[in-house]
């Protein structure tokens, strides 16, 4: 029950029009803004929906971006692969030529001069540094130059020429997350990339009744592999096959000694991570010398380098060895050029897989950011019609409040 006095049209008045102005003052920020959703009681359940889609298309943004990023960096080192892919097919052309017989210890002089200025665009390339200014294929230890060079006087040359690359990166690789707990894995040792041969390692040491002491680990080619106590070598060429790292154990069947091979073209990377199992059964040298260049010294070590199989037909034209051309260096040379192939379909490939993942990051995109704008974004035309309905509204309590405002008790009196 009201009670009736001469202030009651003033206050309900008063009441509905701060009410009024309330509403016409959320209306235009909602319109201001464009957003519906001014503070969480505005509609809570909503609110919550937008802050999860918020942070998810900026997780789907970033993932775009390091998706674009590799995509680019696969770009340039794609070029950089192919470049020396071409180079290699002009270095077995003068193979070829070369180990036809029919050239003079001259001539042959004269295309080893070539084949040393090629050689050197081949390190140049393999040393090349992307965009950001880090080196492309040193694995992740990108700070410095991939291959280091050794000069010596070599026979038949009038000046020192490149005798040895070697490699100076490591086999380290990034993994990029490209989606949810989705990752890319960039693999960029140079060691691989620019290899030739399978390369086979030969232990000289007699392991008939070799057993390990104590529980190790050793490390091929960046995968771990758990040496127990008791073990024997047959135990341990059981586990290293059983990895899953692209290298065969073996035990020799005349020294007794453990053999390595790589299943693909790539330079064997080993390490003893807790122990020294590798460097008992004297296959590398001890912790304190550094892969990939710390095998024993009395080891058998077969397999080589793109580079090494250049130097090799360079100072085999050098002496005029037209055998040695078209047998051994011949074969190195086509086997880097397939490992070469491979590895740039590889590339290719990851390329692809890159842009696939910006274009469904890009479509994701559109669909969040649809679904923010749903829970989140205003309708302009709805807005706009209803703060002009309230604007008349207004209008009309004012009109009709300037006539009440004159009633006074006597009119409620009968």
């Amino acid at each position: 029950m009201q009670r009736i006095s001469s202030q009651l049209n003033n206050s309900d008045t008063q009441y509905y029009l701060r009410r009024q102005e309330i509403r016409q003052n959320k209306m235009n920020a909602q319109i201001g803004s464009q957003s519906k959703i001014g503070s969480l009681r505005d509609d809570p359940i909503a609110a919550g929906h937008l802050v999860r889609y918020e942070s998810y298309v900026s997780r789907v943004e970033q993932f775009e971006k390091n998706a674009q990023t590799l995509a680019d960096n696969f770009e340039v080192r794609d070029g950089y692969i192919n470049q020396n892919l071409q180079i290699m097919q002009r270095i077995r052309e003068l193979a070829v030529t070369g180990a036809n017989g029919t050239y003079t210890q001259d001539d042959l002089k004269n295309m080893a001069t070539e084949v040393n200025e090629l050689l050197k665009e081949l390190v140049q390339n393999a040393n090349a540094v992307g965009p950001d200014g880090k080196s492309l294929f040193a694995g992740t230890r990108t700070a410095g130059i991939a291959f280091d060079v050794e000069m010596a006087n070599v026979p038949g040359a009038d000046e020192a020429l490149i005798e040895k690359v070697r490699y100076n990166g490591n086999i380290g690789v990034n993994k990029i997350e490209v989606d949810e707990n989705a990752y890319l894995t960039v693999d960029t040792a140079g060691n691989k990339i620019f290899w030739a041969e399978s390369q086979q390692l030969m232990g000289q040491r007699d392991l008939g009744s070799w057993q390990n002491n104590i529980d190790s680990v050793i490390s091929i080619d960046g995968i771990d592999v758990k040496v127990n106590a008791g073990d024997n070598i047959y135990a341990l060429v059981a586990k290293i096959n059983d990895s899953g790292a692209t290298v065969k154990a073996s035990v020799d069947p005349i020294t007794n000694g453990l053999n390595l091979i790589s299943t693909d073209s790539h330079q064997i990377w080993l390490e003893d991570k807790s122990g020294s199992v590798l460097n008992e059964i004297g296959i590398i040298k001890d912790s304190s010398q550094l892969p990939p260049y710390n095998i024993e010294s009395n080891v058998k070590v077969s397999g080589g380098s793109m580079f090494d199989a250049v130097i090799a037909l360079r100072d085999s034209m050098l002496k005029g060895d037209t055998e040695a051309i078209g047998g051994r260096v011949l074969g190195s040379i086509d086997q880097g050029m397939s490992n070469l192939t491979t590895r740039l379909a590889k590339s290719g490939s990851d390329y692809e897989r890159a842009m696939n993942n910006v274009e469904r990051s890009k479509t994701t995109n559109l669909n969040v950011t649809r679904m923010i704008s749903r829970e989140g974004d205003v309708d302009l035309t709805k807005a706009i019609t209803d703060l002009k309905m309230l604007e008349y509204v207004n209008q009309a309590t004012l009109s009709n409040a300037g006539k009440m405002y004159s009633s006074t008790l006597l009119d409620y009196m009968r």
